[in-house]
């Protein structure tokens, strides 16, 4: 029963409390760059889901085996491989989606969320627990992404998903298809998330961030201090 708990637990946990766009605030580029059209980021979303699950799964798998002084580029080759595999699949069978995504499909090698995860949780713990992590922060990935292309598109366009909702009679706010709409929408629904958070008494995102950052060391972790000291205060 506590295997099952955690297991839902590592699920569960990037729908919110840890999702990786709306409260670490990992993979913003192609979020910002992608959200303008639903069907854009729902492939985007659904693309790095399935490299987030067989990186993971083969990092975990590997993890007692690839030296920790190369585990980086090791973890970047893995990447690199499934992400090739999803961008042929895309090319052959969704060619107007690969059209939509662009430079951005490859760019899925240096997303920060899959070599976040294959740092913090993958190369850490066992396969299984993995492939779910992996499933959970795909799927919350992929719901922050589309529901930030949700809001923008239909006040910016008067569509979702390319159907026209609004009527011609009343016209779009051009803005939220602009980059300044982008960050606007992204600020609202940040701070909702981290809203939800709170009732849960989780830290704010940023002070979860060097956990899950693979590049922690170079900064001293200087969000993992600060959250240190503001409970040593809050105790006090």
């Amino acid at each position: 029963m506590a295997e099952k708990k955690t297991l839902w637990h590592e699920l569960t946990k990037g729908f919110v409390s840890e999702n990786p766009v709306l409260r670490l605030v990992l993979g913003t580029c192609p979020t910002l760059a992608i959200s303008t059209s639903v069907t854009g980021s729902l492939g985007m979303g659904l693309s790095a889901t399935l490299v987030l699950i067989g990186s993971n799964f083969v990092v975990s798998l590997l993890r007692k085996l690839i030296p920790d002084k190369v585990r980086i580029p090791a973890y970047v080759i893995i990447i690199a491989s499934f992400v090739s595999i999803v961008q042929m699949l895309v090319k052959a069978f969704a060619p107007a989606i690969d059209q939509q995504l662009g430079i951005f499909l490859p760019l899925i090698v240096v997303n920060c969320i899959i070599l976040g995860r294959a740092e913090a949780f993958a190369g850490k713990n066992s396969v299984l627990a993995s492939t779910i992590d992996g499933i959970g922060m795909g799927i919350g990935f992929t719901g922050a992404i589309v529901l930030i292309a949700l809001i923008r598109e239909f006040f910016g366009a008067g569509s979702v998903a390319g159907l026209q909702i609004l009527p011609e009679s009343i016209p779009p706010m051009i803005i939220f298809i602009l980059p300044p709409g982008g960050f606007f929408v992204y600020g609202i629904l940040m701070a909702l998330a981290n809203r939800l958070a709170e009732r849960k008494d989780l830290p704010p995102a940023e002070l979860q961030s060097c956990e899950h950052c693979p590049m922690s060391v170079a900064c001293g972790g200087r969000f993992v201090d600060q959250a240190d000291n503001e409970k040593e205060v809050k105790e006090a």
